[in-house]
């Protein structure tokens, strides 16, 4: 019936030829405004990606300890290449951040060939439940989790996007941290891994599902039996300002109008359009809309897009609709970086609509939180150096300290500038 109702044809991505004039006799109406809107601090915003980068990092050291096979792992294993991928300040070491909350990481201390003490962390029970209450709802959920992935793919051009790419938005879209070897390929059916001609490995999906072609904004109106303006593309966006949000007479009335104009689906092709038009500006808005509404928290930092345009297909500075479209998105400054986060889909600080991953997150939030009072007033107080016990021992026997072994400090000397994907360190099969 979605099929009918939006005009897909055989041909994905091209939307039925009424659709496609609409756009078209729009697109040489209306050329750009030069309109901008000032940008205000919405401290309510603000507090829902206060400490999300120390979340995340925590969220995925939790991982790779939880993956290992001894359930434990020394510092050095946990720095250098891994590092990148964690997104903390450069001149804050690994240990020191862990030890901030001794609630989910437990350290102690083993000696190495030499008699250093080298310290190891493993997972308190209390972080072990969580984490296992987390695999299950990704389990009960994955249905969820593999359409949100497929629909990312769909807004591509070539329905393909590099691994580095995807690793970037992976903790937004709700995919565990090592989805390439866990998730993807009890799904050979759907996507494959194919080399691109700069040598990176990307995800390809196989095939167009036309019943996940369906954007949320489309999907609200039909809900809210509105086939026709679907039809007719007559769709506008919610729009809320904080409040002492002052607008000019002008920008109101540029706000209703381009408000009027034809809505082009990200699922639909776009070549027709102009991009020196607000047309085509509001199918950009559309894009990230949508992108927005694929993450579980309705948020991403800005520089997870900012390597998008090829693939997504977009103009030069296609990141200004951020800045043009307040009442849409909003740009938080915290954390020392820029954060997206779509207005729409909170209701003061809280989600309108909570994903059961993102309950999950902010149990572990609190944990974190509790772990780092209770640390301050000294309720923790340091691990004496210790051996390991006989149900510990399996795990150096594979280890070689005399070979292996190195510092935080110098591990983190030859550690990556930039950010670097998980790839070099997956074992899997390309396609040909």
């Amino acid at each position: 019936m979605l099929c009918w109702i939006l005009g897909f044809g055989k041909s994905y991505k091209f939307p039925c030829i009424h659709y496609r004039n609409l756009g078209y006799r729009h697109n040489q109406r209306y050329n750009l405004v030069n309109v901008r809107l000032k940008w205000v601090k919405d401290s309510v915003l603000d507090t829902v990606v206060t400490g999300e980068r120390e979340l995340r990092a925590a969220w995925v050291i939790v991982s790779i300890i939880a993956a290992d096979y001894g359930g434990c792992l020394p510092i050095y294993r946990l720095s250098g290449r891994r590092r990148g991928q964690l997104g903390l300040p450069e001149d804050l070491k690994i240990s020191t951040f862990m030890r901030r909350y001794p609630n989910i990481f437990d350290e102690f201390h083993v000696p190495d060939t030499g008699g250093t003490l080298v310290p190891w962390f493993r997972l308190t029970p209390d972080v072990i439940r969580l984490n296992q209450e987390a695999n299950a709802v990704f389990r009960q959920h994955e249905k969820d989790f593999l359409d949100r992935l497929c629909k990312l793919l769909m807004l591509t051009k070539d329905m393909i996007l590099p691994l580095p790419t995807i690793d970037q938005l992976k903790w937004d879209l709700g995919l565990p941290h090592d989805y390439v070897d866990s998730f993807i390929p009890k799904y050979k059916d759907v996507f494959s891994l194919i080399r691109l001609p700069d040598d990176r490995v990307a995800l390809k999906l196989i095939s167009w599902p036309n019943e996940l072609a369906v954007s949320q904004l489309e999907m609200n109106a039909l809900m809210q039996q509105k086939d026709e303006d679907v039809i007719a593309g007559r769709l506008g966006f919610r729009i809320g300002f904080p409040r002492g949000y002052g607008l000019k007479r002008k920008s109101i009335k540029w706000l209703e109008e381009w408000q009027r104009l034809p809505y082009t689906s990200p699922y639909y092709d776009s070549s027709h359009l102009d991009s020196r038009t607000d047309v085509s500006e509001k199918r950009i808005v559309g894009v990230f809309h949508e992108l927005l509404h694929l993450t579980v928290q309705k948020k991403t930092e800005r520089q997870n897009v900012s390597n998008l345009r090829k693939p997504l297909n977009l103009p030069q500075k296609f990141t200004k609709v951020f800045e043009r479209h307040p009442g849409i998105f909003y740009i938080s400054k915290k954390n020392n970086t820029q954060t997206v986060v779509l207005r729409e889909a909170y209701d003061r600080h809280q989600l309108v609509h909570k994903h059961p991953i993102s309950e999950i997150r902010d149990r572990f939030a609190c944990l974190m939180k509790e772990g780092f009072l209770d640390r301050s007033k000294g309720l923790y107080k340091e691990h004496p150096a210790t051996s390991l016990g006989e149900d510990e021992s399996h795990v150096f026997e594979a280890e070689s300290f005399a070979n292996e072994f190195e510092s935080e400090e110098e591990s983190e000397a030859h550690m990556f500038s930039e950010y670097e994907s998980d790839e070099t360190t997956h074992h899997f099969r390309l396609s040909k």
